[in-house]
């Protein structure tokens, strides 16, 4: 269950965008690390195009190797590789509990995952990277509503908005899996098709 576990912000301020959600740290010093971070980067084509697979790797908390197995699943599937890749990510089991606003980061949710607090269909699993898909319900388990490490990455719950493809019962501590994700439904900062042209050299 690998994952990086290097400074966010540090990452956020290369690639330009907050990976992290609400960091302070990003907003205070917008520009890449380092003693020429002010300087003038010649952007070439390739730059562009891996400076996007990156992006969306630090955004959902996925390695490189996962992350070119995700692709070359997307690659197999009906439709456009790069929306393909994109659905694929926001079905992992721990973006799903950040899009529900169970985290204030995808950290925490993957957190909550690994930790067992969570089931899926009424079964515990601590895998943050299982697939949900559409029908399935994920709750946190009875024991674990006490916890205050879960009570803590509960405090934004029902503070999100909560895109479409999901729906959420904030009394029961549920979320049901309505639908897969449509493009439009899905923020994250990436212009996929600049992975795709990556991957595809």
């Amino acid at each position: 269950m690998a994952r990086y576990t290097g400074p966010m912000t540090k990452k956020s301020r290369r690639l330009g965008v907050d990976l992290k959600g609400n960091d302070k740290n990003f907003e205070k010093r917008p520009y890449p690390p380092g003693q020429h971070g002010r300087g003038r980067i010649k952007e070439s084509e390739y730059l562009l195009q891996l400076r996007e697979k990156q992006k969306a790797r630090y955004y959902y908390g996925v390695l490189e190797k996962q992350f070119r197995r995700y692709y070359e699943e997307a690659t197999r599937k009906d439709g456009l590789t790069g929306v393909n890749l994109l659905v694929l990510l926001e079905l992992r089991l721990d973006n799903v509990l950040y899009r529900a606003g169970w985290g204030r980061t995808r950290a925490e949710s993957r957190q909550l995952a690994s930790h067992k607090h969570v089931m899926v269909n009424n079964r515990a699993t601590n895998i943050p990277s299982y697939r949900v898909k559409p029908g399935d319900v994920i709750e946190i388990r009875s024991r674990a509503r006490e916890s205050q490490a879960v009570l803590g990455s509960l405090e934004v719950f029902g503070s999100r908005d909560v895109p479409g493809w999901l729906q959420t019962d904030a009394s029961d501590f549920k979320v049901t899996v309505v639908d897969v994700p449509v493009r439009t439904q899905i923020d994250a900062p990436v212009q996929e098709q600049m992975i795709v042209e990556l991957y595809s050299k």
